[in-house]
Formats: C-alpha cells, structure tokens, sequence
C-alpha cells in the first residue's frame, strides 16, 4: 500500500501558459492521471500536464486550506511563486517520483 503524501501542486499547459491548481494525497498517481488525460476537466481541455510546483503537507486538512488560498492568489503570484522556486520551469514529475522511491541499501 503506498503512503499518503498530502500534496499541494500547479500544473502548466508551458511556461508562463494555463496554469491548473490541485491538491491529492497521492501526487504521483494523480499527476499521472493529468499527464495521462485519464480524467475528464480543465487539464485535458488546456493542456495543463507539466508540474511546475508542488509543496507537501503533513495532513490533508492542511494541503486543502493551502489550495484554496493559492487558487484565491491573482496569477502573477502564481508566476512568481513558480519561478522563485523553478525558474526554468521543468517539469519536476520524476523529481516526485525519485523524491518517493526507496533508497538503494
């Protein structure tokens, strides 16, 4: 059973383009589902299917109350709470999913 990793993310159809605001327990099957046009909405519509950001929570109650205040934020906060921290905007999807994997013993 995988762990449950509260996570806040953004999603963008390319740099400085649609950007899509999401929160899941589980980030690397939800980022999957987007990238995958798996689910029906506003990623697939857009195109929104590179992770740009993403922060962990320690509990969802937590990750949600983030999300809806960044989905309040105006979009140029967005933009730069994107570039401070990834100012290139690669996609950090195996950066998540390297960041879940079990260290090599």
């Amino acid at each position: 059973m995988r762990t449950r990793t509260p996570c806040v993310y953004l999603l963008a159809s390319a740099p400085r383009g649609t950007l899509y605001v999401g929160v899941t327990s589980d980030p690397i099957q939800r980022i999957w589902q987007h990238r995958n046009d798996a689910v029906e909405g506003f990623t697939r519509r857009y195109g929104a299917h590179a992770l740009v950001w993403y922060e962990l929570h320690p509990d969802m109650q937590s990750a949600i109350a983030r999300e809806k205040r960044i989905k309040s934020w105006k979009r140029a906060w967005k933009l730069a709470l994107i570039e401070t921290a990834n100012p290139h905007w690669r996609d950090l999807y195996s950066a998540i999913i390297d960041a879940s994997a079990p260290s090599a013993r």
